[in-house]
């Protein structure tokens, strides 16, 4: 250790043996200059590669957007076979979901699938677009999750509506819809016949949430079942 101190310290004091070593080095990248070459062309070349690959996403992303537009309308106007196949001129929000699907706009558009099966009914469907649908927005990601959540609840699966209730619950929890999906959550206890856990779920809204429109019924339903206790 010693001696390689000994070593920096003599090439940072002499100009001399600073020269040396870059001597030596340009020797090793003439030697080696195929190599050299080779290094710095993969290493371009990633560089070009990855500011292409997030242009190309960028692109299609707007065009996902553009294209969106229409579906997203009919989803609101409840003309949900148009919103989910398109209407000949303008593409459903199937076919926007796996051409796109790499891009936020094409990952939105599983999102509305899964809401527009959710509300035909075909609840497994629901669940395989909005399982699809991943998202870091504070909303839209707990939203998908309790969407999951009813899709299980209108099929009496209410142990796994419980299991996505509470994700949507455990997801950024905010005061605008966290309390609504702990009312869920606990409904889907008492379905379980499981008391204890639904009165904790409406203890938390209870504690955190007292300003929310669930805070006195949250009081109302845990007294009843203190009261069955």
């Amino acid at each position: 250790m010693a001696k390689k101190k000994e070593q920096k310290k003599e090439i940072l004091e002499s100009p001399e043996a600073l020269a040396d070593k870059l001597h030596l080095a340009e020797g090793w990248i003439e030697q080696h200059a195929k190599l050299v070459i080779g290094i710095v062309a993969v290493v371009l070349l990633a560089i070009g590669g990855y500011f292409g690959y997030r242009y190309y996403v960028t692109a299609q992303d707007e065009e996902a957007q553009r294209q969106m537009f229409q579906a997203v309308y009919y989803f609101e106007a409840d003309s949900l076979d148009l919103a989910l196949n398109g209407d000949g001129n303008n593409p459903g929000l199937i076919d926007i979901a796996d051409e796109y699907g790499m891009t936020d706009a094409g990952n939105l558009a599983s999102f509305y699938a899964g809401a527009s099966y959710l509300k035909q009914g075909k609840y497994e469907l629901a669940r395989l677009y909005l399982e699809d649908f991943r998202a870091k927005d504070l909303l839209i990601q707990a939203k998908a999750y309790s969407l999951i959540g009813d899709s299980y609840m209108e099929e009496e699966n209410f142990e796994q509506a419980a299991n996505y209730y509470n994700k949507a619950a455990s997801y950024e929890p905010n005061k605008f819809y966290t309390p609504t999906y702990l009312m869920k959550e606990a409904l889907a206890y008492e379905k379980l016949n499981d008391p204890e856990k639904a009165k904790q779920a409406y203890q938390t809204i209870i504690d955190n949430y007292w300003e929310s429109a669930e805070f006195q019924n949250a009081r109302k339903f845990k007294a009843k079942l203190d009261g069955n206790s």
